[in-house]
């Protein structure tokens, strides 16, 4: 390989069925064992609304316990990774809150305008501040740390 570290992510809620997700989850911890190449796990679900497949009432949102159950999963089945992310962009504060206590230890960061999810549909807000995250990491009994894309602490907050 090039030696370079990074996320790795799993899109999921279309047409995959679970057993579909826990290969791509054993295929990630495989490659995680022999590599150590990735820093931490961020799944995504799908975003429908503005899909044919939503149009044809073929597939809708992945449900709150359903994303739950993903993160859940992930950290018992990515154990060799350091870091579970509750993408807040994509499950909206309120859920990663919870799935801070199912597996994730992130909730990824403060974000000014997000651009991908929202042209997709999301409905959750363009950005958060820090405040905002730390408010809502304390309120889930975590103890907020700021870091570097590489999972590195940085100086405490104020």
């Amino acid at each position: 390989g090039m030696g370079g570290r990074s996320t790795a992510t799993m899109l999921y809620g279309h047409v995959e069925t679970a057993a579909q997700r826990v290969d791509h989850l054993e295929k990630l911890r495989a490659l995680q064992e022999e590599t150590g190449g990735f820093t931490g796990f961020v799944p995504f679900a799908f975003e429908p609304s503005q899909t044919r497949l939503a149009e044809l009432g073929k597939i809708r949102r992945a449900s709150a316990l359903e994303e739950l159950r993903v993160i859940a999963a992930s950290r018992i089945i990515l154990d060799n990774f350091d870091h579970i992310t509750a993408y807040w962009i994509s499950t909206g504060l309120p859920l990663a809150q919870v799935a801070l206590s199912y597996g994730a230890d992130d909730l990824h960061g403060t974000i000014e305008e997000e651009k991908i999810f929202h042209m997709a549909g999301a409905r959750t807000p363009l950005g958060q501040t820090r405040s905002d995250l730390e408010q809502a990491i304390r309120e889930a009994g975590r103890e907020p740390v700021q870091r570097n894309t590489f999972y590195e602490p940085l100086p405490a907050l104020r």
